[in-house]
């Protein structure tokens, strides 16, 4: 039996979930210095994205004023 692949899987899986840990630590700052500080329910909300929905976040924050417009974000 070959682990080779399996060890493979396992860097990769790794890999992305850096790559999605990155990511939301970017999200979050941008969000704390776009509209202050947020509180944790909605970090936690923020955290639970997939990527391609922290990538759709990190677009639309630039035109967020307020917290309410991340609640109402992430509530679509």
């Amino acid at each position: 039996m070959r682990l080779e692949p399996l060890y493979q899987k396992d860097k990769e899986q790794a890999i992305r979930e850096g790559n999605k840990q990155g990511e939301q630590r970017l999200v979050i700052r941008q969000l704390n210095r776009r509209i202050s500080e947020i509180d944790a329910s909605l970090i936690e909300r923020v955290q639970s994205l997939s990527i391609e929905q922290l990538e759709n976040l990190g677009e639309a924050l630039l035109d967020f004023s307020s917290v309410a417009d991340l609640e109402t974000w992430l509530n679509q």
